[in-house]
């Protein structure tokens, strides 16, 4: 706490989470801590035996967060400053750290003080209340806050002030005797949990129909399979991206564009989110049990290796890069697990040869993206921006190699058992060719500022060649 507290006139005491900042600041520097030193468990364990105040100043030591990046809410900052303008005290309190809520109120010059949790005590809401109380008097103090925690607090302010509180703490709050004051949350709820889930990229799972066609299964109960695993696929990429969102905050909040990102800008409650996420996850991997036990299976796979991506292997220069080829051709194997028919090793190979050029593109945009807007290395990412001509040269050989294995697979005895017109097959070839030299070329020159697969999806180009293709392997059938 800050040890000169004077004040003329009744005193705005702001709550930093949720009010201040539109964030979970525990959540986030839970997966902060976790993002920047792994899983210590034996780190964690000794900490939470000295209880939870001692975990935090735990937290507080070892975890690095740029309080200039955090979102803060406009609203609540004008009120703010309007009260500092007013010659009205205002008090900053939290039950964080003292340490991170000190950062905060220097870094904004604001406040005339700050309360919060310190390394002896944890200051819970009920301890909030008694301290503001037992600082101010009953009726004191104006407070703002957001939820239903809040609450006691509100009880014994003056002035009550709520943002982005829910319709249960809105309607806790008008019986009271005094007004509260409702300030704007400036968030749209649909639009953001929509691009938090990211429906736009459940096309990628379009992938595991692709055992489907090469098998030629085109039967109703196979199809009905093949939609099924689509779905579980597209529930638990959902719940993945939260999760990796959560664990890139800090990093997406420096990057030009993910800094919109809901988390990131704070327009999705993180505590929501991560329950979501924890809801997909049971949601798919029941799904997939229903289908096939072999899906399930693929399923846990996927999540494991994505949870370990988010958490470890983004970091690992390459590595990261392989795991995303493996974790596409996991949605080719899941439809083959699907639809019970044998996954052909030569789909294997020019799933995981093609992928890994695709998501080798994926890091030249970045890097380029970089260079371009004269940013510094990406934290996140084991790569340098002088790297950007050898990714570069790293994609196109991976994309090529895996054309090399469509021609030798046309070539092979395997492709005569499936289609009467087999020769017909080769002018795929070109047209794979094309498109990957195209997808590369647009990339260097910095006309593509995307997945280099949900560019395809939405480049007329691309899908005249995948339609092409389709017509292809018509005739060939």
């Amino acid at each position: 706490m800050d040890p000169v507290l004077q004040w003329s006139a009744t005193p705005l005491v702001v709550d930093l989470e949720g009010a201040l900042i539109r964030s979970n600041l525990w959540l986030e520097f839970i997966f902060a801590h976790l993002a920047q030193n792994g899983f210590p468990f034996d780190q964690i364990a000794k900490a939470l035996r000295g209880g939870k105040a001692t975990l935090k100043s735990h937290i507080a030591a070892t975890t690095t967060v740029d309080v200039a990046e955090l979102p803060y809410d406009e609203e609540v900052l004008s009120l703010v400053r309007d009260s500092v303008v007013r010659g009205i005290p205002v008090y900053l309190v939290s039950r964080h750290h003292e340490r991170h809520v000190r950062a905060v109120a220097q870094h904004l010059g604001l406040f005339t003080g700050w309360l919060a949790s310190t390394g002896e005590a944890d200051l819970s809401q009920a301890a909030k209340a008694r301290l503001l109380t037992d600082t101010f008097g009953q009726h004191g103090f104006d407070y703002v806050g957001t939820s239903g925690e809040d609450y006691p607090i509100w009880v014994v302010a003056r002035k009550r002030f709520a943002t982005r509180e829910s319709p249960a703490t809105r309607a806790k709050l008008a019986q009271l005797d005094r007004e509260t004051v409702f300030l704007k949350s400036g968030t749209n709820g649909a639009r953001a949990w929509a691009k938090l889930l990211r429906v736009h990229q459940w096309a990628k799972n379009a992938l595991v129909f692709v055992p489907l066609v090469t098998a030629h299964r085109f039967d109703l109960p196979a199809l009905g399979s093949a939609i099924a695993a689509f779905v579980a696929f597209s529930l638990a990429a959902s719940a993945i991206y939260i999760l990796n969102d959560l664990v890139d905050i800090e990093a997406d909040r420096k990057h030009p564009t993910k800094k919109n990102r809901p988390l990131a800008a704070g327009t999705v409650p993180m505590a929501a989110a991560l329950s979501t996420a924890g809801v997909l996850v049971v949601a798919s991997t029941t799904l997939a049990f229903f289908v096939t036990a072999q899906l399930a299976g693929v399923l846990v796979f996927y999540l494991l290796l994505t949870t370990a991506y988010s958490f470890y292997l983004k970091r690992k220069m390459l590595v990261d890069v392989i795991a995303l080829a493996v974790l596409y051709t996991a949605r080719v194997v899941a439809g083959a697990a699907a639809v019970a028919v044998p996954l052909s090793e030569w789909l294997l190979v020019f799933s995981i040869l093609i992928f890994t050029g695709l998501a080798l593109m994926k890091r030249y945009i970045e890097l380029a993206a970089r260079l371009d807007a004269d940013l510094p290395d990406p934290s996140n990412r084991d790569y340098r921006k002088s790297d950007l001509s050898v990714v570069a040269a790293l994609a196109a050989g991976a994309a090529f190699n895996a054309v090399t294995v469509f021609a030798l697979y046309i070539s092979s005895d395997t492709v005569h058992h499936l289609y009467r017109r087999p020769d017909a097959l080769w002018l795929i070839c070109p047209i794979l060719m094309y498109w990957l030299s195209r997808i590369l070329m647009l990339a260097h020159r910095r006309a593509m500022d995307d997945d280099p697969i949900l560019f395809a999806l939405k480049d007329l180009n691309s899908l005249v060649a995948f339609g092409l293709i389709a017509e292809i392997l018509y005739i060939a059938t």
